[in-house]
């Protein structure tokens, strides 16, 4: 495997919108940075270099702290996916392939934090019923439009290929962000490689 490296297409990360936003981002560093302990109103507040007690303006509980950071996470993962601007089916599996191959990297370089944080909530939404209802919300619609793809270019069973494929992708990020591949990051030419045997064997191509 090649060392780490950060794709030249990865998009740079989006200036916030709104308090919330910066709040939600402040957030998703510190999990990625500090894990679930270091999440306190009063470490974002000091993160986002806002005044004493604006956190809990916006998000007055952890709960709510917790969802605000779901929600930026599914806004920011979505623009590192880009599953929208995945290219026509009619363009054949190689170009799909590219496609996934470059947001999977992206996800394993430069917004390699970003996916940290997600474990991070992931595991806490496991003990938290309310958290786990917004976390499995936001990762429906990528789930969906996976499904989309994956149908169009003719699997015979969408529903198992989109869990086959989201395990590897999974699989591959947790193990080169937080296992013991994580000195050890695939380039993009790897990651294509691994997604091309996955995919090919869906569709049969």
């Amino acid at each position: 495997m090649s060392a780490r490296t950060v794709s030249p297409a990865s998009p740079p990360s989006p200036a916030p919108a709104s308090r919330a936003d910066l709040v939600a981002d402040a957030a998703l560093a510190l999990l990625a940075e500090r894990g679930m302990r270091g999440l306190t109103h009063r470490a974002v507040d000091e993160a986002a270099g806002l005044p004493q007690g604006s956190t809990s303006n916006v998000a007055r509980t952890r709960q709510a702290l917790l969802e605000l950071a779901v929600r930026r996470l599914a806004d920011r993962e979505a623009k590192v996916l880009a599953l929208h601007e995945m290219p026509d089916p009619r363009a054949g599996l190689d170009a799909l392939v590219d496609a996934l191959a470059l947001a999977t990297h992206r996800a394993l370089t430069r917004n390699r934090d970003l996916t940290l944080a997600r474990y991070e909530l992931a595991l806490e939404a496991t003990r938290r019923p309310e958290l786990r209802a917004h976390f499995d919300a936001a990762g429906a619609r990528f789930r969906e439009q996976l499904g989309a793809l994956v149908t169009a270019m003719g699997s015979a069973d969408p529903a198992r290929h989109v869990l086959s494929l989201v395990a590897w992708a999974d699989g591959l990020m947790f193990s080169c962000v937080a296992g013991t591949f994580h000195a050890e990051v695939p380039g993009l030419a790897e990651v294509r490689a691994g997604l091309r045997e996955v995919l090919g064997g869906m569709i049969g191509r």
